[in-house]
């Protein structure tokens, strides 16, 4: 399915579950919806599982917007409290259209409980008060991270539960499954190759042999991203390799706005840090998009020097462009309103990054250590954020590395052949009878 096809189906107001191979575009196709819905009045909640994802789309945490905070299940009296919180009624009742995203690390009992809220709020039966869900995720990548304990099941939840999509409340949803097949990172056959290998748990001794060969290198290009799977490696690597340099410190502290609790969210979420020390000649990368200064998310390169007006750092990226680089917001949002905000220059060290922080980034090149990846998705996350394997280093790996979750590889025949079931439902409509379908769900949304 394309970018187009599941936008034209997310704009009937079905609920969706929109997924594809990392670099499909998901975020880009859900970006573009969001924008057909804020042209026409249409103000969606927009959330993630994690604070990280969440900074990247502009939304809060889901535990936030549904006041479910670290709850671990619901009884009756917790869902009374929340129900009774006024600026999550206020949110839950309004709502018309709830995006999730990263919906790979959200617990499935989380994803019930939201649904309980959104039920008990609304009032209504249907599932999430019946409300348009989008679901947006892949879940060959980073699993749940929560640890949940053994609380007797409460209100229908199961804790034998793990992935969002053995939850109850996605199988009463039943989204549109919306398989985006394009790809938009990697433009490398044999790349590309080997990672459809490694989400098929097929590798080819073709594959095995290149991922070999890329550990066979006298020399990585210099100030290039390491990617590792435990901080404390992140943290001694950032640190040595700043030391190393001569030049002045200069110290960017971060401003913040807003209540302490949403403040301290937004903190969690950003890549840059709350103390940002920069020399020139360090390496670094930014941690925001923008489009008309010319970087994303995971832009690389190195700092030249200082604004004698501002102070602001000048990078040189890694394309040899060189860029004044401003503060920028990390904004909380609640229908258009600014909850929370926090300010700091895009930047962060990138000598190296963990692979959990990478997830959503494009890399043109990355020094990886996989010898100590602990769990299912790491290692495919890690090496599908460059965009060709000639831009891959690998100091080390391990076979868990190279496996994909048993659960997920069987399940994600069942979404693929799902997903073609609605494209050519889908298609088989007429242009007048989507366009109208189109036209009366933003009326139904209150839009214009």
């Amino acid at each position: 399915m394309t970018q187009d096809d599941a936008l034209k189906i997310l704009k009937t107001g079905a609920n969706v579950f929109l997924t594809g191979e990392p670099g499909a575009g998901k975020t880009y196709a859900i970006n573009e919806f969001v924008k057909y819905l804020r042209e026409r009045e249409v103000e969606p909640s927009i959330t993630a599982s994690t604070g990280i994802a969440a900074t990247h789309i502009g939304g809060m945490t889901i535990h936030s917007w549904s006041g479910i905070g670290i709850k671990k299940f619901l009884d009756k009296y917790a869902l009374d409290k929340i129900s009774g919180n006024k600026a999550v009624y206020q949110r839950v009742s309004k709502a018309k259209i709830l995006i999730i995203d990263e919906v790979s690390m959200l617990h499935a009992d989380t994803l019930s409980m939201v649904d309980a809220v959104c039920r008990e709020i609304k009032q209504k039966s249907a599932p999430f008060g019946g409300m348009q869900v989008v679901l947006v995720g892949d879940f060959f990548q980073l699993p749940p991270i929560t640890a949940y304990s053994q609380e007797p099941a409460q209100l229908g939840f199961s804790k034998k539960e793990k992935f969002a999509y053995e939850s109850g409340a996605w199988t009463k949803l039943n989204p549109v499954t919306c398989y985006i097949t394009e790809q938009y990172r990697q433009d490398d056959p044999e790349f590309l190759s080997l990672l459809s290998g490694l989400r098929k748990n097929v590798l080819e001794p073709k594959h095995l042999a290149h991922i070999k060969a890329r550990q066979e290198f006298d020399d990585a290009p210099k100030n290039i991203t390491k990617l590792f799977s435990h901080n404390a490696d992140v943290d001694r690597v950032n640190s040595d390799e700043l030391k190393k340099i001569s030049s002045r410190l200069e110290i960017f502290d971060m401003t913040s706005f807003g209540k302490a609790n949403l403040v301290e969210s937004l903190k969690k979420g950003c890549l840059s840090p709350e103390k940002l020390e920069l020399k020139i000649g360090a390496s670094v990368m930014f941690t925001k998009n923008n489009s008309h200064k010319g970087f994303v998310n995971g832009t690389t390169g190195t700092v030249r020097g200082f604004n004698k007006e501002n102070n602001c750092p000048i990078v040189e990226t890694s394309s040899a462009k060189k860029i004044w680089v401003e503060p920028m917001d990390w904004n909380m949002e609640d229908n258009g309103r600014i909850l929370a905000k926090i300010t700091q220059v895009p930047l962060r060290l990138a000598w190296a990054i963990t692979v959990h922080k990478s997830q959503g980034m494009s890399l043109d090149a990355a020094v990886m250590d996989l010898k100590n990846v602990f769990e299912y998705g790491q290692g495919y996350v890690a090496l599908s954020r460059v965009r060709r394997l000639s831009g891959l280093y690998l100091l080390g790996i391990n076979d868990k590395a190279l496996r994909v979750h048993p659960e997920v590889l069987a399940k994600d025949a069942d979404f693929r052949q799902a997903s073609l079931e609605a494209e050519k439902g889908f298609s088989a409509l007429p242009l007048n009878e989507i366009s109208a379908m189109h036209r009366n769900f933003i009326l139904a949304c209150n839009g214009k």
